[in-house]
C-alpha cells in the first residue's frame, strides 16, 4: 500500500519485487472479520495543510509531470519534501496530526467493518470505537525508525508486535 513518499511506486516494480500493491483502502476478510487496511493519512482530517498537499502531489497531472523527470531529480525532490515535512510537523500541535475520531467512525460505517488497521500516525496502539452500537477496533502500526512492528491476527483476534531496533 502506498505511503507518504512511495505513492509513485508502480505496479510493474511491485510485481518485479514480488510484492502485491494494495489499493488504499482495501477491505479484506480476516479470519471471518471484515477488516479495513489503510495507510491512514486520509483519516487525519484536522491537518488541513497536509490534506491540501496530499491532494496536490497525488493529482494525476502532478504524477504525470513527476514521472517524466530524471530519477536523480525526483530523489532530490523527495529528500527536500521529507525535510520540509519534518519541519512542518515540528510546528504543528500533535492532536491535529493524529486521526480524527469522527472520520474513523465515518469510514468504519461506510466500509461496514468493525476492524481497521492503519499506519501513518505510527502511534502503535489498539483503540476502541463505538459505531452504531457496535464495538469496533482500530490498530495502529509503528514506524520503522527506532522500532518496527506489525499487527498479528489469527482466529482469536489481533495483537500488536513491536521490536526495538537499537
Amino acid at each position: 500500500m502506498h505511503g507518504n513518499r512511495d505513492f509513485m511506486l508502480a505496479a510493474r516494480y511491485a510485481a518485479q519485487s514480488g510484492m502485491t500493491l494494495l489499493a488504499d483502502p482495501t477491505r479484506i476478510d480476516l479470519y471471518g472479520v471484515p477488516t479495513l487496511l489503510m495507510h491512514g493519512d486520509t483519516l487525519c482530517t484536522d491537518d488541513t495543510a497536509y490534506q491540501i498537499f496530499r491532494r496536490r502531489v497525488r493529482h494525476p497531472l502532478t504524477l504525470a509531470l513527476l514521472s517524466r523527470l530524471p530519477l536523480a531529480l525526483r530523489h532530490r525532490m523527495a529528500r527536500q519534501a521529507r525535510a520540509g515535512s519534518e519541519s512542518a510537523k515540528a510546528g504543528k500541535p500533535a492532536e491535529i496530526m493524529d486521526v480524527n475520531a469522527d472520520e474513523v467512525e465515518r469510514v468504519l460505517r461506510e466500509q461496514q467493518v468493525c476492524r481497521l488497521i492503519h499506519g501513518h500516525t505510527h502511534r502503535p496502539a489498539r483503540h476502541l470505537h463505538a459505531v452504531d452500537g457496535q464495538n469496533c477496533e482500530r490498530w495502529v502500526v509503528p514506524d520503522w525508525y527506532a522500532r518496527w512492528g506489525y499487527v498479528a491476527c489469527d482466529a482469536a483476534g489481533c495483537a500488536l508486535r513491536i521490536e526495538n531496533l537499537s
